[in-house]
């Protein structure tokens, strides 16, 4: 069986096709902004766009593959809904779009689901880009703050209730921390960003966190929920004590404190090349084309250096059952973004993808089929 499109009305992202959004400027973009892989890139575009619909934490950088598929298949555009990975495979088992943006891998019930989406066909876990999720902090004269994985599931648990707690002011000597209480926040919908993050607070705390799956659940009468990353960074920014977990670029952005952490070998502060060292050790747990990856390999690294809060984030797609022309377009769309800027992602709060996954990645995306 083939699926072609039926579209919902998305409110979307919409990029615009020439619109260098993701990099802060209202420019026209042209061949010639494109860098020099993507200028050389030879791309059979297809005759359709492409709509996709999920991960708010990804949408940073679906603004750029948008831009760069759009400059590269004049008059397609990339279409992204940025409204959490639930409702994106949703969507994408209710065959209303061609791809699913998730920061978790499909498994269970939805890798079933999606299979007869595609009309029979497993749908492939294709991670294209990893970012970082940073733990931000609004605490009024601090700029510099180091969290342990135990005290960062203190605080969502309860048991550290305010900024001058010993267990706080130990990693961070010499710093004078308010007596101030801490506000923490969650995502109050059903999120990848939630379900990666409580994975890492249970492999780096060797089980003290409990908690687990896209529902966040802090401890009895702990903190607030907010709905999607846009809501937890704008409360922790409005709120004095407040703290919360939320993809790099949102605080990046907003010029909010970002934790350093330490695993048990001295702060790291997050970074390109932080992150970047826990992806150099991170194992694919999938087989063949379908690349979901080992998350232990990557919460569980406590080496010097290495900041290991760093998520995967999945592009969801069939590995057949699309009519000719969708199949066309989405390979187009995913070639364009395997290629996308390091320079673009990284000023947009992203790790480029490594290079020893990159190859895997274009192996993938070629064996899409209809």
């Amino acid at each position: 069986m083939q699926f072609g499109r039926h579209r919902i009305a998305l409110g979307c992202l919409a990029v615009g096709v020439l619109a260098l959004s993701a990099c802060g400027t209202d420019r026209n973009v042209t061949t010639a902004d494109l860098n020099s892989e993507l200028r050389q890139l030879e791309v059979d575009c297809g005759d359709a766009s492409v709509a996709a619909e999920g991960s708010s934490a990804q949408k940073n950088a679906m603004d750029v593959f948008a831009r760069d598929f759009g400059v590269k298949c004049q008059g397609r555009q990339l279409n992204y809904t940025a409204s959490g990975s639930g409702k994106g495979i949703s969507a994408f088992t209710a065959g209303q779009v061609d791809l699913a943006g998730s920061d978790e891998a499909l498994s269970g019930p939805e890798a079933e689901k999606a299979a007869e989406r595609c009309g029979g066909n497993p749908a492939w876990n294709i991670p294209m880009v990893f970012g970082p999720l940073a733990i931000t902090y609004n605490i009024p004269g601090v700029d510099d703050l180091t969290l342990s994985p135990e005290a960062i599931t203190g605080i969502y648990q309860g048991e550290i209730t305010r900024w001058n707690d010993p267990a706080i002011q130990r990693l961070n000597p010499g710093t004078e921390l308010p007596g101030i209480e801490i506000v923490p926040f969650y995502r109050s919908d059903e999120s990848g960003t939630s379900a990666n993050f409580q994975e890492y607070l249970s492999i780096a705390t060797d089980g003290l966190w409990k908690g687990a799956g896209k529902t966040f659940r802090p401890g009895s009468g702990v903190g607030q929920g907010r709905a999607g990353t846009d809501g937890v960074t704008s409360s922790v920014e409005q709120t004095e004590g407040g703290i919360t977990y939320a993809a790099w670029a949102f605080p990046k952005n907003a010029g909010l404190g970002i934790a350093a952490i330490d695993s048990g070998n001295g702060p790291v502060e997050l970074t390109s090349g932080s992150a970047g060292k826990a992806i150099d050790g991170a194992e694919i747990a999938g087989s063949g084309h379908d690349l979901r990856l080992n998350l232990e390999s990557i919460y569980g690294n406590d080496s010097p250096g290495v900041y290991p809060l760093v998520l995967a984030t999945y592009e969801v797609v069939c590995s057949a059952g699309y009519d000719e022309q969708t199949a066309q377009s989405v390979t187009a769309a995913l070639r364009v973004a395997a290629h996308a800027g390091e320079e673009n992602l990284e000023q947009a709060g992203y790790v480029p993808l490594p290079p020893k996954f990159r190859e895997r990645v274009l192996d993938a995306i070629e064996a899409i089929r209809t």
